[in-house]
C-alpha cells in the first residue's frame, strides 16, 4: 500500500447504513427501529419479490419518487430476497417487538379503565418487559413510554448491523435512498463498522488532513483484495486550507435546504447540516471544502431525514464542539436525539428547551417554539432557535408552521425585532403515513391522513409571522430545491406547486413592505455588521 500522505478526495460519498438501509434517526432509536423494519422494509422487499416490475415501472415515473418503491430491475431480485430472509432471520426478536406494540396498544385499549395500571404490569408482553412505563394523560386515555436509555444497552441496539459504504459521486443525481436497500457493487467500499468509531473520524479528517493510505487502511482493518477500490478515494492534491471568518462582523453562508453556517471572528454554528460534495457542475455551492476547521455548535431543529442528517453529521464530528437538540416528549414515537447521538460517538450534546438560552463567545443560542409539521402527534423533539451574535439576532425557523399566530406576539414582546428570518414554506407535505405510517398500531382512514401533513407555513402564516416579528430580511429557506437533494427529499417542484406560488407571493409581498426578501437557491452570503 502507497506510503505516500493523501488526502481524502471532496467527492467521496459517504452513506450510514442500518442493515444495508439508508440511516436516519428512526433506525438508529432502539425504541422505533423495530417497527420500521417490520411494518416498512420487509413489505418493501416482499413486494419488491413479489412483482419487481411494478417496482422498476414506479421508479421510472417522477411523481412516484419518494414511495415505497424498490430502485432495482428484475435482475436483483435473488439479492433482495436474501436480504429479505436474512432479516426475518436474524432479526426475529425485533419483528417480535413490533408485535409486541400492537400486543400492548390493543391490551391498553381494551382493560385500562381509569383505574390503576399497576395489575396491566403482568399483562404486558414479554419483549417488552422491563423497557416501557404505563402512563395515562389527564383523561384517563392509556398510553406508554420507553425507558429509552435501557434498551440502547440491551439486543434491540446491534451495532453489528450498522456499516458506512464509501463511492464516488460526480454529479448532482443520486436515487431516492430511504425505500431502496443498498446492495453490495465493484465501485463501493462497504466499512463494516459501528458508527461511533474513532476510525471514521481518522477517515474524515484525511479530507484536509494528509496521512499514507496504508494508514488508513490499518484502521479501518480493510482488506487487501480492497486496496485499489481504496485507493481510488484519495488524491495527493491538496484541498484549501479552511479558516474561520475572522471579519468584525457576522458571516452568514446558506449551504443548501436548511444548512445555514453562522460565523464571527470568535464564534461558528451550523445549523442542519446537508452539505454537498464537491465535484465539477455549472450550479455553484459551498462544499464541506467551505466549512471552518472548527464548528463550535451544531444546532439540530427536529428529527426528520433533511434536518438531521447522519451522512453529514458523521464526517463533521472530529470537527464539532458541541450539538444543540431539541428535548424530547418521551412518548415513543419522538425518540431523543440526545441519546442517539451520544451512543453514535458525539460527546458533547445538550438539550435545549423553549425559552432556553446557552450562552456562546460573542452572544446566545435561544430555543423558540416550532409549532406544526409533526402531524398533531405529541412530538417535541422541535426547536427553533434565535442566535444572538455581535448583536445581530437570526431565527432560525426551519419548517415551523404559524399555525397560532399569538405565538409569534408573545415571542416577539420578549426578543424585539428581528434582523434576519429564515423560514420553510414547504405548505403541501407529505401526509401523517409517509413518514410516521410504520409506527401506528391502526389504519389511518385516508381523510384523516391526508388532514394531518408535514406542512410549513403558506403565505397567509408567513406574512403574518413577517408583520409579528418585523425583521429587516427575510429569506425563505428549507424547501429542497437544490437539485443534488433529489435523493434526500424526492421533491421535484413545477412553478404551478403549491409551494412554489405561496413563496412567490410572499417574497412579494415582502419586498412591496421594504423587507428585503427572497428564495434561496444553492448559495448566498450574507453579512450583518
Amino acid at each position: 500500500m502507497n506510503n505516500t500522505s493523501m488526502y481524502l478526495k471532496q467527492n467521496v460519498v459517504a452513506e450510514p447504513l442500518f442493515n444495508q438501509w439508508y440511516v436516519w434517526s428512526y433506525l438508529i432509536s432502539p425504541a422505533t427501529c423495530p417497527l420500521y423494519v417490520a411494518n416498512l422494509h420487509l413489505k418493501i422487499m416482499e413486494s419488491f419479490v413479489s412483482a419487481p416490475q411494478i417496482h422498476a415501472a414506479a421508479y421510472k415515473n417522477p411523481e412516484m419518487i419518494g414511495g415505497p418503491f424498490i430502485n432495482y430491475d428484475a435482475s436483483k431480485v435473488n439479492e433482495i430476497e436474501a436480504l429479505l430472509e436474512k432479516t426475518r432471520k436474524e432479526q426475529s426478536h425485533m419483528l417480535e417487538f413490533s408485535e409486541a406494540i400492537k400486543s400492548l396498544d390493543k391490551m391498553l385499549v381494551s382493560e385500562a379503565d381509569g383505574y390503576s395500571l399497576e395489575p396491566l404490569y403482568q399483562k404486558i408482553p414479554d419483549a417488552l418487559r422491563g423497557y416501557v412505563e404505563l402512563i395515562y394523560d389527564l383523561h384517563n386515555n392509556p398510553s406508554f413510554r420507553f425507558i429509552e436509555g435501557l434498551m440502547y444497552k440491551s439486543r434491540y441496539y446491534d451495532t453489528s448491523l450498522q456499516s458506512m459504504v464509501l463511492s464516488l459521486i460526480n454529479g448532482d443525481y443520486r436515487p431516492f435512498v430511504f425505500s431502496t436497500p443498498r446492495l453490495e457493487t465493484p465501485e463501493c467500499l462497504r466499512l463494516k463498522m459501528p458508527f461511533k468509531s474513532e476510525g471514521l473520524d481518522e477517515l474524515f479528517k484525511m479530507k484536509n488532513v494528509a496521512q499514507p493510505v496504508g494508514y488508513i487502511k490499518d484502521v479501518l482493518n480493510i482488506e487487501d483484495k480492497d486496496d485499489e477500490l481504496l485507493a481510488s478515494f484519495f488524491t495527493e492534491e491538496a484541498p484549501p486550507a479552511p479558516s474561520r471568518y475572522t471579519g468584525d462582523g457576522v458571516r452568514v453562508r446558506y449551504f443548501s435546504h436548511a444548512c445555514i453556517l453562522i460565523e464571527s471572528n470568535g464564534t461558528s454554528i451550523l445549523t442542519d447540516p446537508v452539505v454537498s460534495y464537491k465535484y465539477d457542475t455549472d450550479l455553484d455551492r459551498f462544499t464541506f471544502a467551505d466549512l471552518p476547521d472548527r464548528i463550535d455548535y451544531i444546532v439540530i431543529t427536529h428529527n426528520h431525514q433533511d434536518h438531521c442528517m447522519y451522512e453529514t453529521l458523521l464526517q463533521l464530528r472530529h470537527k464539532v464542539g458541541c450539538v444543540i437538540v431539541p428535548r424530547s416528549s418521551g412518548a415513543w414515537v419522538d425518540p431523543s436525539l440526545k441519546w442517539i447521538l451520544q451512543t453514535i460517538g458525539f460527546d458533547n450534546v445538550r438539550e435545549i428547551d423553549e425559552m432556553e438560552s446557552i450562552p456562546v463567545d460573542g452572544g446566545t443560542i435561544t430555543g423558540l417554539p416550532f409549532l406544526g409539521e409533526h402531524c398533531d402527534l405529541n412530538i417535541r423533539t422541535k426547536t427553533a432557535y434565535l442566535v444572538n451574535l455581535k448583536g445581530n439576532s437570526i431565527l432560525i425557523g426551519a419548517d415551523s408552521c404559524n399555525i397560532e399566530p399569538r405565538l409569534y406576539q408573545h415571542v416577539h414582546d420578549l426578543v424585539g425585532d428581528l434582523d434576519v428570518l429564515f423560514l420553510g414554506m414547504e405548505c403541501d407535505g407529505a401526509p401523517l403515513t409517509w413518514l410516521y405510517g410504520p409506527l401506528l398500531t391502526n389504519p389511518v382512514p385516508r381523510r384523516m391522513d391526508r388532514s394531518r401533513k408535514l406542512n410549513g407555513s403558506n403565505f397567509d402564516q408567513a406574512i403574518d409571522l413577517v408583520d409579528r416579528l418585523n425583521p429587516k430580511q427575510v429569506y425563505v429557506y428549507a424547501m429542497g430545491l437544490e437539485p443534488w437533494l433529489i435523493y434526500l427529499t424526492s421533491l421535484q417542484y413545477e412553478d404551478d406547486d403549491l409551494p412554489i406560488v405561496e413563496s412567490k407571493k410572499f417574497v412579494e409581498a415582502c419586498n412591496k413592505r421594504d423587507v428585503q426578501t427572497e428564495t434561496l437557491f444553492c448559495k448566498k452570503e450574507i453579512f450583518l455588521t
